[in-house]
């Protein structure tokens, strides 16, 4: 019985709604949206950074075959 039941987060909802109002409620979710879009496309440019930088570094890590002969 410790668990919330429908009712519960609807009075809790209607609290919120109550003391807040619909307005200020709006604000906060397109405020919390273009906030999750920002993070969402800095995470990808630091991914595309990576794989630029990761093939990069494979390029230049790669020992040709000429190193190859001189080091054995």
């Amino acid at each position: 019985m410790g668990a919330f039941s429908i009712w519960h987060l609807v009075i809790i909802l209607l609290i919120v709604v109550a003391l807040f109002g619909t307005a200020k409620l709006r604000h906060v979710g397109s405020d919390l949206g273009s906030a999750i879009k920002g993070f969402r496309s800095a995470v990808k440019e630091e991914e595309e950074k990576k794989e630029i930088v990761g093939h990069t570094i494979d390029a230049d890590v790669q020992p040709s075959k000429e190193h190859e002969t001189i080091n054995r």
